[in-house]
């Protein structure tokens, strides 16, 4: 399933490029994206072609902490309407929920997720969908978001308690450290934040029951012209949020969606697929995206892919692509090489 972001999303990443000197009628020529498309609200960008506009921003600018400023994200990242959902909702917590929900509308090649473990709560943002290696400036700028994000809703000064990246450690550690304002950690398994409890507490100064009804009415209107309303996508996403932790139980899926067990799979069987043909789908499209970064190791990627037996991943890879998972990368890795200028 082709993964995209919306037109709004994209534009409001592409005036941040402008912002910093970056001649985005070029960029947008050179990563093949017909400028037309941009003029259009309700136009969607693929996976790829985003992290294309930020691997040639990032090469033309010059910086490689592009867009790793708290002013440029307040100034220009857009949530569209699910941000004026989060804006309805009566805390933080709950705005974030709404996210979660509703992430797809901005993002359905982006997953979002608010876990708690213990007594920490974490944002967690990942991605499916992906044939290329994804920017580590692209999810730098995800999570700085997030952070501008929770100050925009609650209008108080919300600071992370600590920040991880999947990636290593990059050259430009100090401009991390200075805009998340926290410790911040690298090579870590997911890339995520983590909140107070009070300030998840902390009330929305604009919440109103009424606008949020509204807003949610048009999000659901728009999650279903984009997925036409799918079971099997919903049942897509919360697989790829649970992956890394483990292979994820059908029950605990429903349970998720507020489903019955009988009723999930009924619904998956009159969209003619089933919870063991997503989990491998899901798995497959993960597994291209991994394999293609090669700071991944064979072992962490099985891991990601909540395989507990390697054997197994070895032989999915068989499956889904005809050869083992270190020949695959490779030969993927080999093809991705071309040239950003």
């Amino acid at each position: 399933m082709q993964r995209t972001s919306s037109c709004t999303w994209v534009t409001g990443i592409l005036e941040m490029f402008a912002a910093q000197g970056i001649e985005v009628p070029l960029l947008v020529r050179l990563a093949g994206i017909d400028p037309r498309r941009l003029e259009c609200p309700e136009e969607r960008f693929g996976a790829d072609e985003v992290s294309r506009l930020w691997e040639l921003a990032v090469a033309r600018s010059g910086d490689p902490a592009l867009g790793l400023d708290r002013q440029l994200t307040a100034k220009y990242v857009n949530f569209d309407v699910v941000g004026y959902a989060m804006l309805s909702s009566p805390d933080l917590r709950t705005g974030l929920e709404r996210l979660a929900r509703y992430m797809a509308v901005v993002s359905d090649a982006a997953t979002f997720e608010l876990l708690r473990e213990g007594d920490q709560h974490w944002l967690v943002l990942g991605g499916s969908g992906y044939a290329r290696p994804v920017p580590r400036q692209r999810y730098a700028y995800g999570l700085l978001s997030l952070v501008t994000l929770c100050q925009w809703l609650t209008r108080r000064d919300v600071q992370p308690l600590a920040v991880e990246f999947k990636f290593e450690a990059p050259p430009e550690l100090e401009r991390y450290r200075r805009e998340f304002r926290c410790p911040v950690r690298f090579g870590q398994p997911e890339n995520r934040l983590r909140l107070a409890p009070a300030d998840l507490q902390a009330p929305i100064p604009s919440r109103n029951p009424s606008l949020l009804q509204l807003h949610e009415q048009v999000l659901r209107d728009r999650l279903a012209r984009l997925h036409g309303a799918r079971t099997s996508h919903r049942v897509s996403q919360e697989i790829v949020r649970r992956l890394a932790r483990g292979e994820p139980r059908r029950e605990e899926i429903a349970a998720s969606l507020a489903l019955a067990d009988r009723t999930l799979q009924r619904r998956l069987r009159a969209e003619h697929t089933s919870f063991q043909q997503l989990l491998d789908d899901a798995r497959r499209e993960l597994a291209c995206q991994y394999l293609a970064e090669e700071r991944y190791t064979l072992h962490q990627v099985a891991g990601q892919l909540g395989f507990v037996d390697q054997s197994n991943f070895f032989r999915a890879c068989r499956r889904w692509f005809g050869e083992p998972p270190g020949q695959y990368r490779r030969r993927v890795v080999k093809s991705a090489e071309p040239a950003l200028l």
